[in-house]
């Protein structure tokens, strides 16, 4: 094929255009420029470091695996997949308030569910005021009037299902941001490089992958985590005197 044959095959080669804002709106919620306020968050990390449990990039790898499989995917997971498979409309809400209850009684470190409803309301309120969707005007409605938690996963799914992200595609999205939240966290609390950020990000793709297929799709009921530890450097954070992160 010549060369002006191969431009010519690019040029009328047809896209569509609905994935590619899809992808580009996944593109931009998982971005830590996102201003929600993850970025101020450790969830009990803090503390583990402040205990000497995690101090280089090999513990806090178990540390992240830990969360992954015991935490983020039990409960967040579990929540945004159920959230995005009931915000196809405005009469859905009340089962989608529904999975936001749950999420918030099975949380137990005050820090953790306070962070979680902070985010996920600036994240409806970042969408609402950005676009005109109706659905996600009316949740964020109710988040601010007291009637709903509106936490982060839950808000998260809604978003994405509104912006034609896939579940699939969101789920992976909250576990790659949540780990990348992490490590930026870690680059202030431990000895971490910015390749061994790096590294860790690209040796947890795997179990990212695995926490979402196992996860996705559960019945928001069965949403359980249990990761003791965590939960309890979680309350200790809330006591502690010198704090860098909110939770």
């Amino acid at each position: 094929m010549s060369d002006a044959e191969a431009e010519t095959d690019v040029e009328t080669t047809p896209s569509d255009g609905t994935d590619a804002d899809a992808s580009l709106a996944a593109f931009q919620f998982a971005d830590s420029f996102l201003p929600v306020g993850t970025y101020t968050l450790s969830y009990g990390l803090e503390q583990f470091a402040a205990a000497e449990r995690v101090d280089d990039a090999d513990n806090l790898h178990a540390l992240l695996v830990d969360y992954l499989r015991r935490q983020v995917g039990p409960c967040d997971v579990v929540a945004l997949a159920a959230a995005w498979e009931r915000a196809d409309d405005e009469d859905a809400l009340d089962r989608l308030a529904a999975v936001d209850e749950r999420q918030r009684s099975v949380t137990l470190p005050k820090e953790f569910r306070e962070s979680s409803e902070k985010s996920g309301r600036r994240l409806l309120e970042l969408v609402v005021e950005t676009t005109d969707d109706r659905v996600v005007k009316a949740y964020h409605d109710r988040v601010v009037a007291g009637e709903v938690p509106g936490n982060h996963a839950v808000a998260l799914g809604l978003v994405a299902r509104r912006e034609g992200i896939t579940r699939d595609r969101a789920c992976l999205l909250a576990c790659h941001s949540f780990v990348v939240g992490l490590l930026g966290a870690a680059q202030r609390l431990v000895r971490l490089t910015h390749t061994d950020a790096q590294r860790l990000l690209t040796e947890l793709r795997p179990v990212i992958a695995d926490v979402c297929e196992a996860y996705a799709g559960r019945d928001p009921a069965a949403m359980a985590p249990f990761a003791p530890l965590v939960d309890v450097m979680g309350m200790k954070h809330e006591r502690a005197q010198r704090r860098l992160f909110v939770s």
